[in-house]
């Protein structure tokens, strides 16, 4: 990690993603021939009906959506640290991804750094597809395309936790377990999403998962950098939703 790095110069990076439809038969009939291919790479090997593993296409930018995004940035006053968050949570997302694309380019500036838990893997680059999907212009600290690796500006609490370890993956609930952190994972997990997007139809609820997913990942890089501040639960919230 960088020892000049300040982590007021973060910002913190969660996403909520779920399948473009809320099933395989709602979908268009050349995106179901695409996602029924796309699945045949993906099958563990055991026979299954062609469709059947479609709730896990939210996890493919080409095939899911990004319902709710959840930025934060630290800031401090008299000695305390604090979270302000900034969530972005719509069902339509070319609106959503509008949004959250102009809080970026007014929040961020040369000094600015990203940072999520596999982000670099998943939250990032997954962002950076669904906006070129929608025919929106990446911002700078997202575009990395003709970088150099040392001119990239996204740091992954998962990449620092390897060491090195490629084979290697912690979920960022074992590691918040890990280091005797609270863990968002109480009362919903990720797998969860699909459900409460489409049946339930509680976005509040994904919202508030992402939310406490991000104060975790805060918490979680303050102590790996060995700035182990009580970050207050409490914290100052813009929703635009």
């Amino acid at each position: 990690m960088e020892t000049s790095l300040s982590p007021f110069d973060i910002i913190f990076i969660d996403i909520e993603t779920v399948p473009a439809y809320s099933g395989i038969e709602k979908a268009p009939p050349a995106e179901q021939k695409h996602w029924i291919k796309k699945e045949q790479n993906i099958q563990s090997g055991l026979a299954a009906e062609p469709g059947s593993h479609y709730q896990r296409a939210g996890i493919y930018a080409e095939f899911g959506k990004i319902v709710c995004i959840c930025a934060g940035k630290l800031s401090a006053e008299e000695g305390v640290v604090y979270l302000n968050l900034s969530t972005f949570c719509n069902s339509n997302e070319h609106h959503l991804l509008q949004e959250f694309n102009s809080w970026l380019l007014k929040n961020s500036d040369k000094n600015s750094r990203l940072c999520a838990h596999n982000g670099k893997e998943f939250d990032f680059p997954y962002m950076c597809r669904r906006m070129l999907i929608k025919g929106i212009a990446l911002p700078e600290i997202l575009n990395i395309s003709g970088r150099k690796p040392w001119e990239i500006r996204h740091l992954d609490t998962l990449e620092l936790w390897k060491f090195g370890d490629y084979k290697h993956y912690t979920s960022l609930d074992l590691l918040a377990h890990s280091f005797g952190l609270n863990s968002p994972k109480q009362n919903m997990d990720g797998s969860m999403v699909n459900d409460f997007y489409y049946r339930k139809k509680d976005l509040k609820s994904i919202r508030k998962y992402c939310e406490d997913d991000l104060w975790t990942l805060v918490a979680v890089f303050l102590h790996m950098s060995g700035q182990k501040q009580v970050l207050p639960r409490h914290v100052e919230v813009e929703r635009i939703c």
